[in-house]
């Protein structure tokens, strides 16, 4: 390979490296915000922000980031840029007051909730006004969650699902298929047992889905939390070890926290934990990501209010540390429970002391950059209502998960909801030749509405590339390649259901025809804000019909219209689809075969042929240079 030419394929990979980058770090930084991981996703926001990709979703991203990091400050300076763009969604004026608020600039505050309400925005006034801290409130401006029966609930209780390794582990008091059923006094309902489902759907569950082993006993157990090699379970039961029931001096039995091994697939080896007592409960169990730390709720010695959560360490050698508190923060005078840890080290939790919807709510924490916990964030309706709930889990996706509820409506005294949050949509496609041979390091151009460039990235070796994008929005994309014909296409994400990941757009590329046997084929141009055809353009026209009715009987061509940038780009859009109109018709009234322009399109001020973008001062003269309607052959035998 001679070596400039060998620069130049090394440059174009890393083009289109440095684009697949950027769209990868947007990847990135949504999933670390959809875990909680605030710190982090705020570094990848910004750096898509100085790279100028898809800016405009990264700024909203990183001031919802800073609001959840209890930063108001630096909140409000990116909500500010983020309600100045162009059909942003209206729960930003509302995040915009409630980051003002946390600055104390109530005047300002107030004048955005008024820019919200008018937008069509509902405020909860009752509902605001307990909310001290303006986090939770912007964290509810928009639905969340979204909820979805599962079919393995029973008409008892049902909760502490946790999935792993494609399959879901809960724990529930029915007992269906066995004759003699151990019956719990306080509810009156069979004590709880561990067991599995293959998934959400998945409504045959009885006696044989049981936890294979010697984890169930005749009294409670759960919930659990496993391993990441899927071998050590830990799990709660009431005090019940080697068929000996326990009971503190009142004659209490409480709860505690047992491990157990995983052998020839029964789960046998039942050991107490060391931190365990008669005298108080550990129970609710939770690991963290890198197994180095066990989350559980107690009330032992130390505690803040009734049950709080805890954590020990675990040592290389499968020790335990003494158990720490996880701190005021978390821990309030009343209950915490149900303790667990995402794969991003985000702690979520049940309590009815921390301000809330009903009884137990569930919150999630956030935690500076140094990994401490500086707030929590109630997850807000349809997670929370007003009864209890309780025992989240979240999947490593940061998008689907489960949690329980004692709710009205549900089959049973607490039941099992599945909840997905709505994944982040994209735009994807292939670009190809019209022989469908893929074309690698083309340039994908997104452009909004009013055809601002958003991002852009270059097609993979197999001519493939993934944009993400806004839902409800209209875009523009443009393709393109030395050698080839532009492609240019919209595309809209409105009325895409929430479930949708991907919308497809392929693209075709003719390539240019360098060396035609004609003379070159001369755009015509415009007067300003018309597209009437000029007395001295009919000449051009008239050329080229007859150069297409008689000299070239098989020349097809496509048009290309086009306006300067004086207007609104919506306006200049509309404008040069008239001047493209009216060319078309031109040309077909003079005879020329319709089916032989293949294409006739306007693209407002998209294209300029020169530096006059409403940034500096142009002559007039200049300004007519982007009037114009040019004449594209795309093939001539």
């Amino acid at each position: 390979m001679k070596p400039k030419k060998y620069i130049l394929v090394c440059i174009l990979a890393l083009i289109g490296c440095y684009s697949f980058a950027q769209y990868g770090s947007q990847k990135r930084a949504d999933n670390l915000f959809n875990k909680f991981s605030f710190v982090s996703a705020a570094e990848e926001y910004h750096e898509l922000i100085e790279k100028n990709y898809n800016a405009d979703y990264a700024t909203r991203q990183l001031a919802d980031s800073y609001a959840f990091l209890r930063n108001p400050d630096s909140a409000v300076v990116y909500y500010k840029k983020a309600v100045e763009q162009q059909n942003v969604p209206i729960e930003y004026y509302y995040n915009y007051a409630q980051a003002l608020r946390g600055v104390k600039n109530y005047k300002a505050y107030r004048v955005w909730m008024r820019h919200f309400k008018k937008a069509g925005g509902r405020i909860d006034d009752e509902n605001l006004s307990k909310d001290s801290d303006f986090i939770t409130a912007i964290f509810n401006a928009k639905q969340q969650y979204f909820l979805t029966d599962v079919n393995f609930n029973s008409k008892y209780a049902d909760f502490g699902a946790y999935e792993q390794d494609g399959k879901i582990y809960f724990a529930s008091a029915r007992d269906e298929g066995v004759s003699s059923k151990h019956i719990y006094g306080w509810n009156e309902e069979p004590f709880l047992d561990i067991y599995t489902a293959a998934n959400r759907t998945d409504s045959m569950i009885d006696h044989k889905s049981k936890l294979k082993g010697d984890i169930n006993s005749i009294y409670h157990e759960g919930p659990i939390t496993i391993s990441k090699d899927g071998k050590t379970i830990y799990f709660s039961r009431n005090d019940f070890n080697k068929q000996v029931l326990g009971k503190n001096e009142e004659g209490i039995t409480n709860l505690k926290i047992y491990k157990a091994s995983l052998v020839d697939g029964k789960w046998t080896n039942i050991e107490e934990l060391p931190f365990n007592s008669n005298t108080y409960s550990t129970a609710h169990p939770a690991l963290n990501s890198d197994e180095t730390k066990l989350y559980f709720a107690s009330d032992m010695p130390g505690n803040i209010g009734g049950t709080d959560i805890f954590y020990a360490n675990i040592n290389s050698d499968g020790s335990f540390d003494k158990p720490q508190n996880a701190g005021y923060i978390v821990n309030t005078d009343k209950n915490e429970r149900f303790p667990f840890i995402n794969s991003e080290g985000a702690l979520f939790f049940a309590s009815d002391g921390h301000p809330g919807l009903g009884l137990l709510d569930i919150f999630g924490t956030v935690s500076d950059k140094d990994g401490n916990i500086i707030n929590v964030i109630n997850l807000g309706v349809p997670v929370n209502s007003s009864k209890d709930d309780f025992s989240f889990f979240m999947n490593d996706d940061g998008l689907s998960g489960f949690f329980a509820s004692n709710r009205n409506g549900g089959v049973g005294s607490d039941d099992i909801y599945a909840y997905d949050r709505i994944p982040q949509l994209k735009v994807e496609g292939t670009v190809t030749n019209v022989n469908g041979n893929p074309i690698e390091n083309a340039t994908v151009e997104l452009f909004d509405a009013d055809g601002n460039k958003i991002a852009y990235l270059e097609t993979d070796n197999d001519g493939h590339y993934e944009i993400n994008i806004d839902r409800d929005t209209d875009y523009k994309l443009n393709t393109k390649k030395d050698g080839f014909i532009d492609n240019f296409k919209p595309v809209t994400s409105k009325g895409i259901g929430r479930t949708v990941t991907s919308i497809t757009a392929d693209f075709t590329l003719n390539k240019e025809n360098k060396e035609l046997p004609i003379t070159e084929l001369y755009p015509i141009y415009f007067d300003f804000n018309k597209y009437d055809i000029r007395r001295e353009s009919t000449a051009e026209l008239d050329r080229i019909a007859n150069l297409m009715m008689n000299t070239y009987p098989n020349m097809v061509i496509k048009i290309e219209s086009h306006t300067d940038s004086r207007g609104t780009a919506k306006y200049n859009d509309g404008l040069s689809v008239e001047r493209a109109n009216a060319t078309y018709k031109y040309l077909v009234n003079k005879g020329v075969d319709p089916a032989r322009i293949v294409e006739y399109k306007g693209y407002g001020e998209q294209k300029l042929v020169n530096g006059c973008n409403g940034t500096i001062r142009c002559t007039e003269a200049q300004h007519q240079l982007n009037r114009r309607t040019q004449f594209i052959v795309i093939k001539m035998q």
